[in-house]
């Protein structure tokens, strides 16, 4: 049950990258208003291209944390195979080097800590994105 309940909290990743999404998409087409001779303050034009570094950043826990969601429900329908499932993923992420070869194999119990501990990352890219749109967005006026 433990596996599952993970694998719930990591889906919540989904929503979270939603929202980033939106804020980089708005962000970027900010940015490239000059293009259309929209003239923009140097100011609020750093804080654009960082809410889209920001954007980059979610992403990529995003991915993370959305592998893992995947996999944490396969490995909470296992049941009894438990134990020959994470042997054979294991040696899955291994062939595709994403684990090294000489890494020692862990309980789910430290996986659990550290699938969550990128779920944490993601939601404090998107924190970070929110604090500075909202900082923009109250500094515009004063930017001219």
């Amino acid at each position: 049950m433990k596996l599952f309940v993970v694998a719930t909290l990591l889906r919540r990743g989904a929503q979270l990258e939603r929202l980033s999404d939106g804020i980089t998409l708005l962000a970027a087409a900010y940015a490239l208003a000059p293009l259309l001779g929209v003239p923009l303050a140097p100011l609020a034009s750093a804080g654009a291209v960082l809410l889209v570094v920001l954007g980059l950043a979610h992403k990529y826990w995003a991915v993370r944390v959305a592998l893992d969601a995947e996999l944490f429900a396969r490995m909470a329908d296992s049941g009894p195979a438990l134990a020959d499932d994470t042997l054979a993923l294991d040696h899955a992420l291994q062939a595709l080097h994403l684990k090294p070869d000489t890494a020692s194999p862990r309980d789910w119990s430290g996986r659990s800590q550290g699938a969550l501990a990128l779920l944490r990352r993601q939601a404090l890219c998107l924190g970070l994105q929110t604090l500075l749109l909202l900082a923009t967005l109250l500094t515009l006026p004063l930017l001219g």
